[in-house]
């Protein structure tokens, strides 16, 4: 009897680091549906390379900050599944879409706030729910937090705040769900050279030399440190890890 491919949901999977999550899962054997904001081109050129690794791979538009537009979107998500697999079930979430903000706290208004909680908060809140009908028992759910859940760093209380909340959640995801096997996981990167935020960690020299200096392995992370720990925590390896906060940071300000 053939067995089927197991299918990932990558949200924010066209660039950075959940690119590089998306590709990582695909070269373990997993199918994949990457969700994009806006850039469309950039969600194909993934699917292209995922497809390249020989699996399937679909691109769906979701604005993780807009919750009524949830219920559209896993209409088309099952559609993709059906066209994946012939179910509509999918085995790992990896909640990856985010925005970056720096602003500190006595001048962040409410408008940014709001915008953050819905993205980063939120969102992930609701998503979830949405697809816990559509996930397999034994299944994984892996949030992305931020090595800023903590340590502080001016200029980052609204989204810090955001990702704590995440952590907490995630806690529960691992408690309510086990009786389902689904296994609920953090990954917290640290300071990453992409185009987040602008891209400050990448392309402001002073700013990358200000965190490779209170890094222990000496340098800012990059996307390839990231994808690989995601995709072992969806792996038969990653099985009993559950319920954990796992920051990839190289050892910031430890």
């Amino acid at each position: 009897m053939e067995t089927k491919n197991k299918i990932a949901l990558v949200t924010g999977g066209s660039r950075g680091l959940g690119r590089d999550m998306a590709l990582n899962l695909a070269k373990q054997g997993n199918d994949i549906v990457i969700t994009y904001h806006s850039n469309k081109e950039k969600a194909d050129e993934v699917t292209a390379e995922i497809e390249s690794l020989g699996q399937k791979a679909i691109a769906l538009q979701l604005d993780t900050s807009k919750v009524a537009d949830f219920d559209a979107f896993i209409d088309s998500f099952k559609e993709a599944l059906k066209s994946i697999s012939g179910e509509s079930t999918f085995d790992f979430l990896i909640n990856n879409a985010g925005t970056g903000h720096y602003m500190p706290f006595a001048q962040t208004t409410e408008e940014q706030f709001d915008q953050l909680m819905n993205v980063h908060f939120k969102g992930v809140y609701f998503l979830t729910q949405k697809c816990l009908e559509l996930m397999n028992n034994g299944g994984r759910i892996i949030n992305i937090s931020s090595g800023l859940a903590r340590f502080s760093m001016p200029g980052s209380s609204a989204y810090a705040s955001m990702k704590g909340g995440v952590e907490v959640l995630t806690r529960y995801l691992a408690k309510e769900l086990g009786e389902r096997q689904i296994a609920a996981n953090i990954v917290a990167p640290g300071a990453i050279e992409t185009d987040f935020g602008g891209g400050r960690v990448r392309d402001d020299e002073a700013t990358n030399q200000m965190v490779s200096s209170v890094t222990a392995l000496g340098r800012a992370g990059l996307p390839e440190d990231i994808g690989g720990v995601v995709a072992f925590l969806c792996s038969e390896a990653g099985r009993w890890i559950n319920g954990q906060r796992i920051e990839v940071s190289g050892g910031m300000l430890l």
